[in-house]
């Protein structure tokens, strides 16, 4: 399996330590790795093949070799990540310890966020899956394109409320890079798109 660092990782951890907010994206880099091998073992137990581990400035993906990830297997392993983190914070939430409340608000946080239905977060990845079971290919990639997006204006409205509210540089970056891997889908999309018309003339 190949390990793949993107180096912008290293300017936002400079930005962080600069905002005096490094220690909470430290704590989500950790659950974000735990995150992620609940999605490798949940992948390994259906018999797949982890190709690559791709640690990125706001999370880690996981990649499995494409043959035998059926639809019904990729539901499955998009869903062991944020179900890790509800597992934690509920662990966390029957205990005390001194570090528990940020432990607990930032499983929630990794839960709720990959849950979103923008692709390539868990909940798009759910979405897209289902859709493809009852739909075909094509259908299901319109669809999530038009959620992703619609989805990212209307957190991209919210967010920018919370940062003139709470002035959280913290937000402008995580916004940032969810427009950065939105725009990436949409000009896969886009081909695609065109790839479908050539194939349906």
């Amino acid at each position: 399996m190949r390990i793949k660092i993107n180096i912008q990782i290293f300017a936002i951890i400079i930005i962080l330590v600069i905002a005096k907010q490094i220690e909470i994206y430290a704590w989500l880099m950790l659950f974000a790795l735990i995150h992620e091998l609940a999605h490798m073992l949940t992948g390994i137990l259906l018999k797949l093949k982890p190709k690559t581990l791709e640690i990125q400035p706001f999370g880690i993906g996981i990649i499995f070799e494409s043959f035998e990830n059926t639809e019904k297997n990729k539901i499955i392993i998009a869903m062991a990540g944020p179900l890790i983190n509800i597992l934690i914070a509920l662990f966390f939430s029957s205990i005390d310890v001194n570090v528990k409340d940020i432990i607990i608000n930032c499983n929630i946080i990794l839960a709720i966020f990959n849950l979103l239905p923008i692709y390539p977060l868990d909940g798009g990845r759910i979405l897209k899956a289902l859709i493809k079971m009852k739909s075909t290919g094509e259908i299901a990639e319109k669809i999530i394109n038009k959620i992703s997006n619609i989805l990212m204006i209307l957190i991209t409205v919210l967010s920018s409320v919370l940062i003139l509210i709470y002035h959280n540089i913290g937000l402008v970056l995580i916004v940032a890079y969810l427009w950065i891997i939105v725009i990436k889908e949409n000009n896969k999309y886009i081909l695609k798109k065109r790839i479908y018309t050539i194939i349906n003339k």
